[in-house]
């Protein structure tokens, strides 16, 4: 995982790109909305909240910690939300998937699939890992059943796993792909992508 290096995945939908200074206004106006945030463990709900976001997501990267893509709706243009690689493990060549969110009018449009099968395309295609993981809020139903569309495998809950904004102790559920799993799940699920994939 080349963090110096500046990403662009896309396929005719979607395009994923590193967050750059001038997203920021963009960003004011989707990322303030409570529904993204009641599953994460940190939330934005002004703009000092929004700029710590930032702060965060460009010193994870130079510490080579998290790699943060801002995800554009290629139909409009606009920005409609981020996800990122991050808890790499370049020696067990190892990573996750995760820190997703989507503006209200991008919900249930398809981009998250189409962000999924490139993460995946890139983490097992190109880089070659062995291992993606995904987790999530065990209350999450709808990112779980995201989970297991996209061919992951359910692996166990993490009791008290994490401190959220709210107060609440979260019990955080894991999910894996492996690279051996990946050519079916690319050639069924993601059939429709896996044809027209652009990286």
């Amino acid at each position: 995982m080349n963090f110096t290096q500046d990403l662009n995945l896309q396929t005719d939908k979607v395009l994923l790109r590193p967050f750059q200074p001038s997203d920021l206004e963009a960003l004011q106006t989707i990322v303030i909305d409570e529904d993204i945030w009641r599953y994460m463990a940190t939330k934005v709900a002004s703009d000092t909240e929004l700029g710590y976001w930032v702060y965060n997501a460009v010193k994870d990267r130079e510490k080579q910690q998290r790699y943060t893509f801002m995800i554009v709706d290629k139909a409009t243009g606009n920005l409609a939300g981020s996800t990122a690689y991050g808890n790499i493990s370049i020696v067990d060549k190892r990573l996750e998937i995760g820190w997703t969110w989507l503006g209200k009018p991008y919900r249930g449009t398809g981009l998250n699939r189409h962000c999924k099968f490139l993460l995946l395309h890139y983490a097992f295609d190109v880089l070659g890992y062995e291992r993606v993981e995904l987790k999530t809020d065990v209350l999450n139903l709808r990112s779980r059943q995201a989970m297991r569309k996209i061919g992951a495998t359910e692996e166990g809950v993490l009791r008290s796993h994490m401190q959220m904004h709210d107060g609440r102790r979260r019990d955080t559920i894991y999910y894996s792909i492996l690279r051996h799993e990946w050519p079916s799940i690319r050639e069924t699920i993601f059939l429709d992508l896996s044809t027209a994939k652009q990286v």
